[in-house]
């Protein structure tokens, strides 16, 4: 019986120092090269790129590997460029900064087909820190460097919780169904917003569908001293503010209410009582960044005007 392969696909924007590295391992997967394709998403690329793209491509004609440049900006246009040239049913989204375990692909083609109820899911994601990691990051705010690690055992992403998307995977319907990612929110160039996957992942549970986590479908994610400065975390953090402020309004006015007063009464809230803890047990930067990280999530969430350029 013909299978159809699984699409691995690789938004790629500006990341000339890592997307080899995460290429290279997907050349090394232990699911044969029959099975599985490869497309990557240029997203406009100013630095060097195209031509390691190519370079991979030249070296590596045994794989099913295709190569596209998007020329609409932003990472929800170049991923959905992915799924609209892919071949796969089950579709594969891995950062291009991240470098993929050799089983990797054969995990979620494995998992599946054993799993028919699974919609989609998210595999294991250990951070790889340049130097180290900081002393200011709290477990709480680790998931801004892509880490997840949910323990040994295949369980499923309840209440609130989902993927993270330097490593999940979908049932190609999924897009049929629920609709592409959304070209108003995600990353467009050097900005740092997001959402697109939650709002996908949303769409998904609203639904009552299943989405695992997927312990040994494992990618390391680079965590260069860059995205640890305070300017990054700054920008990143508002980032998530105002990518939920659209995410909201654009389903109703109400909806973003409702999410406004959650984060006003309930995570500043438990952000206050966490720094209070840290603050006691004398690791008050810990409690200081997260009050820090609130604060301009809020600015995000409540100041920016869609038609600015900044909150």
């Amino acid at each position: 019986m013909y299978m159809k392969p699984v699409s691995v696909i690789i938004c790629t924007y500006n990341r000339s120092d890592y997307i080899s590295k995460a290429l290279s391992s997907l050349a090394q997967q232990t699911l044969p090269v029959d099975q599985y394709e490869i497309i990557i998403v240029n997203n406009n690329s100013t630095d060097h790129t195209d031509a390691l793209c190519n370079a991979f491509l030249q070296e590596h004609r045994d794989l099913n590997c295709f190569y596209f440049i998007e020329k609409q900006q932003g990472l929800s246009y170049a991923r959905n460029r992915g799924i609209a040239e892919s071949s796969g049913d089950v579709l594969v989204f891995m950062d291009d900064d991240a470098q993929a375990d050799t089983n990797y692909l054969q995990e979620i083609r494995r998992f599946f087909d054993a799993t028919p109820d699974a919609e989609a899911c998210g595999g294991r994601i250990y951070p790889d820190f340049e130097s180290k990691r900081p002393d200011w990051m709290s477990r709480f705010l680790l998931p801004l460097t892509s880490t997840i690690d949910k323990g040994n055992k295949i369980k499923l992403f309840t209440g609130t919780k989902y993927p993270v998307g330097a490593n999940m995977a979908f049932k190609k319907e999924v897009f049929q169904k629920y609709g592409m990612f959304n070209t108003d929110l995600g990353r467009k160039g050097n900005n740092l917003d997001g959402s697109e996957e939650k709002d996908i992942f949303l769409k998904i549970k609203k639904d009552k569908k299943k989405i695992y986590y997927l312990p040994y479908a494992i990618v390391k994610h680079q965590v260069p001293n860059k995205r640890l400065t305070f300017d990054f975390f700054k920008r990143q953090a508002i980032g998530i503010g105002k990518s939920e402020q659209i995410r909201t309004r654009a389903i109703s006015s109400s909806a973003y209410f409702r999410f406004s007063l959650k984060e006003i009464a309930i995570k500043w809230s438990v952000s206050v009582i966490l720094a209070g803890y840290y603050l006691v047990s004398f690791r008050p930067k810990k409690g200081w960044k997260l009050l820090q990280f609130r604060w301009y999530v809020s600015k995000g969430l409540l100041f920016y005007h869609e038609k600015s350029l900044s909150p």
